[in-house]
């Protein structure tokens, strides 16, 4: 785990990443597809995440069919085009499961601040989070096909500061990928590099320390002024 906080200051919202922290995708339908194909395992997310294909889709500008059928045109030479679209829509409907230990903990730090989902995704990620059950996980959240601006583009993340009604210097960042890390403590905010569950332990025990303070604070007796 590695937190980033230039200021030595605390926080009073968090803002999350959904894919690789809260979202895990199951491709292993995909890898024996490319086995079979002759392909070298991740030979179709290579072409598929490729800026020039992946970046229209998370912006809104295309489906997910669309983003299937460019990725059928990255692979040709590898493959004959049947065999393309076998291994696009393998990726693209690729089943998926949330994180149980992460979700309870972002439940519970919601109870004691502000929680803004932000994430790079498709237009259909309401749909998938309702899926998941997860509709109600968070406060607000940020799709980059909805804003029309991704990670780590600052606008994003001054969008999810904004929802969460807080000062960017007071939020806290959580992603998996280094670099929208280092955009986000460039802009001010606390960095979390998520790697594992583990490493929401201290941010829900900061939680709710500050919130057993407040609570301390609130309810502490006038003593006499001196």
């Amino acid at each position: 785990m590695t937190i980033t906080d230039t200021c030595g200051r605390s926080y009073d919202a968090v803002l999350c990443d959904v894919d690789n922290v809260i979202r895990f995708y199951d491709l292993t339908r995909l890898a024996a597809l490319e086995q079979a194909a002759g392909l070298s395992e991740g030979t179709t997310t290579r072409v598929a995440y490729a800026p020039e294909t992946d970046l229209p889709l998370l912006l809104g500008k295309i489906s997910k069919e669309e983003w299937v059928e460019a990725i059928v045109s990255g692979l040709a030479g590898e493959v004959p085009e049947p065999q393309a679209r076998e291994l696009g829509t393998a990726l693209a409907e690729a089943p998926f499961r949330a994180d149980e230990v992460v979700v309870t903990a972002l439940r519970r730090i919601r109870e004691q601040m502000p929680l803004v989902l932000v994430t790079n995704a498709t237009l259909e990620l309401e749909s998938d989070l309702a899926l998941l059950g997860l509709s109600d996980l968070a406060d607000h959240v940020v799709s980059s096909a909805r804003v029309g601006v991704v990670k780590p583009d600052r606008e994003i993340y001054e969008i999810a500061a904004a929802r969460a009604e807080t000062d960017i210097e007071r939020c806290l960042f959580i992603d998996d990928r280094l670099e929208n890390i280092e955009a986000a403590v460039a802009l001010g905010m606390t960095g979390l590099h998520y790697r594992d569950p583990a490493d929401l332990r201290e941010v829900w025990g900061f939680a709710r320390g500050s919130h057993l303070m407040a609570e301390a604070v609130r309810v502490q007796p006038e003593g006499p002024t001196p």
